[in-house]
């Protein structure tokens, strides 16, 4: 994926109230920019790292700018939250993800389950696999040199997920847990127990039962990111 416009390039000042982070442009404009992504994002928040804003194209947008990456012990890992959805369903069309590939049809954000929808469906397996249910979660956090994590804060909806796709499996689907990280300097990936051990559970069971969990990691640069290669999922 290559971002649509050339990305300003400034330090962080702050982020707060989840969704705005202020930031001080190379060309020494102090700007507010939106920031797509709920989570905590711990290690990635510090005032003076370097940070790359794209430009608002919605001419409904509040703001002008939009955050799309943080550089990170000289590592560059994209934040917005809004685009693993679309860097998976790339990565599946072209054939990087290969655990998904074989599938005719793709359709996003499908209704299911309890009053939920599926990030991406496929179906119209050439092979007769099951049709097949994706959740797409996007993994920034890193505490442990080469070790990504999800999740960075408590996520009752990702439990939520997680439980849905069982049911999926049981009715005789195929469900698939896709953690997308927007950085390339992990090797391995792992569930924050810690952070929120409810969710570790879930996805234990969910796997016990039948979900399949994958996790790939990306390059990133200000002009693009890029679904790169699958990692190692380590053991609950």
């Amino acid at each position: 994926m290559k971002f649509e416009h050339e990305l300003f390039h400034g330090t962080l000042i702050k982020r707060y109230k989840r969704f705005l982070a202020d930031v001080k442009l190379d060309s020494g404009e102090i700007v507010t920019a939106h920031c797509a992504n709920s989570g905590s994002m711990l290690t990635l928040k510090d005032e003076g790292n370097e940070v790359w804003l794209s430009p608002a194209t919605n001419p409904k947008a509040k703001l002008d700018y939009k955050w799309e990456i943080v550089k990170v012990d000289d590592v560059m890992v994209g934040i917005n939250t809004s685009l693993p959805n679309k860097l998976v369903e790339e990565a599946i069309l072209d054939g990087t993800i290969s655990e998904l590939s074989g599938y005719q049809n793709l359709r996003r954000e499908m209704k299911y389950g309890n009053n939920s929808r599926i990030d991406l469906f496929l179906s119209g397996s050439i092979t007769s696999k099951p049709d097949c249910y994706v959740e797409v979660k996007s993994v920034t956090l890193s505490r442990e040199k080469g070790i990504g994590e999800f999740p960075d804060a408590i996520t009752s909806r990702g439990t939520k997920h997680l439980n849905e796709l069982r049911d999926m499996v049981d009715k005789g689907d195929r469900s698939v847990m896709l953690y997308l990280a927007q950085r390339s300097d992990i090797t391995a990936f792992k569930i924050a127990s810690d952070i929120d051990p409810a969710y570790a559970d879930a996805l234990k069971v969910s796997k016990d039962s039948g979900v399949e969990a994958y996790c790939y990691i990306c390059s990133v640069t200000p002009t693009g990111i890029q679904v790169d290669q699958s990692i190692q999922i380590l053991d609950v």
